[in-house]
């Protein structure tokens, strides 16, 4: 071979590491009562770190969803083809209870378990998580329907991923979506156009067109629609109990910035028939608790798509060599690492704390479901916010070896605006939290409770603190104020986790920088006397 094909200085692929050996992770899933889960964390984290886990992901992105709308003699058949390795991402996550087992679990710690699952597995390939998030949060808005609840969620909660169109109650799995948006409305659920009409055995027939559900694909779907009685909420199967097609039309799939591998659809119902969900003209109230659950796993993927990131960007940058020395030991290179390490662990912190909160609300406990009312908000606003600069500073780690497809590295950041907007947008949900903290004082308590707990451990912490709670009595303007106030309220939240579980070095550098005011406005601005050594080997990837 010519001496020109020789190669130098290029990093070996990131393979055959163990995704789950993730310190953050696996202390904060120890402290959230999931401690017995540790084994099946790192079992799968084995398997998201090897070579053929990272080809299922870009098979299933590289070769797109297609939508059949009729079959070869002109029936109508709505049916979404997926590449195999679809089927294997999505086999893996059911089986492992990614979805809604941990409905069917009684142990504590179980919906932490979970989250600290998806998270691992969602760095292996982001777009299959969409499905698996929505029948974990579809569980207890069905459950306003005592009767539906217990007929589906068994199939819901089942480990088996059965594929394919026939009636919901002959699988042995079905998975659950959910059809809200409408081109005039967005965010704005209650501008919903799509009417429903009493039908025969208790039913209604649904008329309207939903601009986008994602996962089209999914066994049933929670939606709303304008019944007599007002906005409700209604579960729509694809496939009616004698085995005939419901009247759900799929008219296109959207063509997306990223989310590749995930159909995501226009659907149209054509006096499609649904049962309702919960009380009539409530329908709001009822689909909100699938809300919640999509959005703790906004963060969580958004954490999930940070610590991939950083992990390529420390393995980069321990092999690649420059001006006489590897990447990593350049002190402006340390420093962006360790500032990217920082903002991966304070999301994995918080992420993990939200499904604790989650699974203690579960089971009784009335202070955690306070909290988490206002946290699951505070921390989609800003987790999934940050991913995106996370993802550019990553990839620029990189260099030009970033901007090529085959690094992974341009999936990760076409993906990285994705969580900021599913299940409302920013401003969605920093509005969001002016109005729970408005009508659930007992929230606002339970919060501030929990920032308390870290108080006169450091100086910087101390001040942000006493800031935060004079901002939240300034009631003046608040609207326009929101999103400053949220986001001071995550950084403290993530502080407070951090003085209490990181080490020092980590904990010091955050409050340091993301409190103190000792930082720039982009990545590597960590203060003098950082002690980036120890916070990078902290996030350093680890063999299997």
């Amino acid at each position: 071979m010519p001496p020109t094909h020789e190669v130098l200085n290029q990093p070996e692929p990131l393979e055959d590491y163990d995704a789950g050996a993730d310190s953050a992770l696996l202390s904060a899933l120890e402290r959230e009562e999931a401690g017995w889960a540790d084994a099946e964390v790192r079992e799968l984290g084995v398997l998201a770190g090897t070579a053929r886990a990272r080809a299922w992901g870009d098979q299933a992105n590289a070769a797109e969803p297609v939508l059949r709308t009729h079959d070869r003699y002109g029936r109508r058949v709505d049916e979404v083809d997926f590449h195999p390795a679809w089927h294997v991402l999505m086999d893996t996550a059911v089986s492992r209870g990614l979805h809604a087992a941990p409905w069917a679990d009684d142990r504590a710690g179980a919906h932490v378990a979970r989250a600290a699952k998806f998270y691992v597995w969602s760095q292996v390939e982001n777009g299959h998580g969409c499905p698996v998030s929505m029948t974990y949060a579809a569980v207890p808005a069905l459950r306003h329907a005592p009767e539906l609840a217990a007929r589906l969620e068994p199939l819901l909660t089942a480990r088996s991923y059965d594929f394919g169109l026939r009636p919901p109650e002959s699988k042995s799995g079905i998975l659950a979506g959910m059809s809200m948006t409408e081109k005039q409305g967005g965010s704005d659920v209650r501008a919903n156009t799509t009417r429903a009409v009493p039908a025969d055995s208790g039913g209604y027939r649904l008329t309207g067109h939903k601009w986008f559900t994602s996962a089209p694909m999914g066994d049933v779907f929670l939606t709303l629609a304008q019944a007599p009685d007002g906005l409700t909420c209604f579960l729509v199967p694809r496939v009616l109990e004698d085995g005939t097609r419901n009247a759900l039309l799929i008219q296109r799939l959207k063509d997306k910035l990223g989310n590749r591998s995930n159909a995501s659809a226009e659907l149209e119902y054509e006096g499609a028939f649904a049962r309702p969900v919960g009380e009539p003209g409530r329908g709001v109230r009822t689909i909100i608790e699938m809300v919640n659950g999509t959005r703790l796993d906004c963060v969580i993927g958004s954490a999930a798509g940070m610590r991939a990131g950083l992990v390529q960007a420390v393995h980069h940058a321990s092999q690649r060599r420059a001006f006489g020395r590897a990447l990593i030991d350049q002190p402006l290179m340390r420093n962006v690492l360790a500032d990217l390490a920082l903002e991966s662990e304070a999301a994995t912190a918080l992420m993990m704390r939200l499904a604790g909160a989650a699974d203690r609300a579960v089971r009784g406990d009335e202070a955690e479901a306070a909290f988490r009312r206002i946290a699951v908000a505070v921390g989609k606003f800003w987790v999934t916010k940050r991913l995106a600069a996370h993802s550019a500073e990553a990839l620029e780690c990189l260099g030009g070896n970033g901007y090529v497809e085959e690094s992974g590295m341009p999936r990760l950041f076409r993906e990285s605006p994705l969580n900021s907007i599913w299940e409302g947008s920013g401003n969605v949900a920093a509005l969001d939290v002016l109005r729970a903290l408005a009508r659930h004082p007992e929230g606002a308590e339970a919060f501030v409770a929990e920032l308390r707990r870290a108080e006169g451990a450091d100086a910087a912490y101390d001040g942000a603190l006493k800031d935060l709670l004079a901002q939240l009595h300034d009631t003046e303007d608040a609207e326009f104020r929101a999103r400053r106030l949220v986001e001071s309220m995550a950084l403290l939240l993530q502080a407070s986790l951090l003085i209490r579980h990181a080490p020092a070095p980590v904990a010091d550098a955050f409050t340091a920088s993301r409190l103190g005011g000792d930082w720039g406005r982009v990545f590597g601005g960590l203060p003098r006397g950082a002690d980036t050594g120890a916070i990078i080997e902290r996030a350093r990837p680890r063999p299997a």
